[in-house]
């Protein structure tokens, strides 16, 4: 019988939790999704930037805020998921299918 304890270990990168977090709420501030995936603004800001820099997100200036968008046609860079886009991994983990 396994126990209901959760693992000290995830299943999802910090990238991935990142763009889970920009897809659900494309106007979230960084503070907000660093709480949200227990890490640093700091971290949460280089992510958003790596992100931005390999072309996965778009980020657009309005007003004192940003606003992303997750351009999800690009790969998944990893050979598991095959020919698979980034749309298609935020629907399974989101539930939506026009989230992005």
């Amino acid at each position: 019988m396994v126990d209901n304890v959760l693992p000290s270990w995830g299943f999802l990168t910090n990238h991935a939790q990142v763009l889970v977090c920009i897809a659900q709420d494309p106007g979230l501030r960084l503070r907000d999704i660093a709480e949200r995936i227990l890490i640093t603004e700091r971290a949460a800001h280089r992510i958003v930037t790596e992100l931005a820099a390999s072309g996965y997100i778009t980020r657009e200036r309005t007003g004192r805020r940003n606003r992303y968008t997750v351009n999800a046609h690009f790969p998944i860079p990893d050979p598991i998921a095959g020919e698979r886009n980034v749309g298609a991994l935020l629907d399974l983990l989101t539930g939506e299918s026009d989230s992005h």
